[in-house]
């Protein structure tokens, strides 16, 4: 199975420093200077033999219709929001059926989250606690459609996994997202023994998972035992996809970044909006 994709832009990963050398090496400087943009050549992916037939077929699944469609307002991104959104709930119904979760809303400290619990907890998860960030591109799944990682993790690790709804752009940029998963984290240390929690997401979630052990540091919170952020959106600069009205792109959407970014004063002295 052969895969065949033209690359115009990234939008959730940053194209590293060295590929941006390599390319403009191999194309006209006259051209780079005219258009000012950097075109990566179309080129033939085939699907892996060595991984399952399961992720086989993952893999070969064509790319999302809108994966590079990036919205001019408000209202646009909205709209694409929820069509991603009502996509991901088509499926968790099967999903919790099937990893026998339950999965309940809840209000934490004012912050909407979602309680992942799974059938059985053996007696060793028992005084343990996770809390959830999902991921989405600091946009994307809100409410229950950003709990599909916490059902995974709950129903293959048997743990109980708090899944934090935060608040996102357009109508709520940085440092709202931060702001809800630490009021979360905050009250969530009192549930369990820090030592025997963790927190975890993937891409915005993974970000948010390492901003949110920064600004513990820097507040003098309990510190979780584990943490595990996965492909983690960091250290963004420019070309990003730009958020309308309220939000200058990643640069005020997103966690990690947005904590680092003002040189090296502490994280209370930085600006929140």
């Amino acid at each position: 199975m052969k895969l065949t994709t033209k690359i115009v832009a990234a939008t959730c990963i940053a194209l590293p420093a060295t590929m941006l050398t390599i390319a403009a090496a191999q194309t006209p400087a006259a051209s780079l200077a005219a258009t000012g943009a950097r075109e990566v050549p179309a080129k033939t992916v085939t699907v892996p033999d060595t991984v399952s037939p399961q992720m086989q077929k993952l893999i070969a699944t064509p790319l999302n219709p809108t994966w590079n469609v990036i919205p001019k307002t408000t209202d646009e991104w909205k709209a694409q929001v929820a069509t991603g959104a009502a996509a991901a709930m088509r499926d968790l119904p099967a999903l919790r059926e099937a990893l026998r979760v339950k999965v309940e809303p809840t209000t934490i400290d004012g912050v909407k989250a979602y309680t992942v619990t799974p059938e059985v907890i053996p007696p060793e998860n028992r005084n343990r606690l996770l809390v959830h960030v999902h991921g989405g591109c600091f946009v994307s799944f809100p409410g229950e459609s950003g709990t599909g990682e916490a059902i995974f993790m709950a129903g293959f690790g048997h743990f109980k996994v708090i899944s934090v709804d935060y608040r996102m752009p357009p109508d709520h940029p940085y440092p709202a997202a931060l702001d809800d998963a630490m009021t979360v984290w905050r009250a969530a240390t009192k549930m369990a023994d820090p030592k025997n929690m963790a927190i975890f997401g993937s891409s915005a979630g993974g970000n948010l998972t390492l901003a949110m052990v920064l600004r513990a540091k820097q507040d003098n919170l309990p510190l979780p035992g584990a943490i595990a952020p996965r492909h983690a959106n960091v250290g963004f600069d420019r070309g990003r996809r730009q958020l309308p009205d309220q939000c200058d792109g990643r640069q005020r959407a997103g966690g990690l970044r947005c904590e680092l970014r003002q040189t090296r004063r502490p994280l209370h002295q930085r600006p929140r909006s």
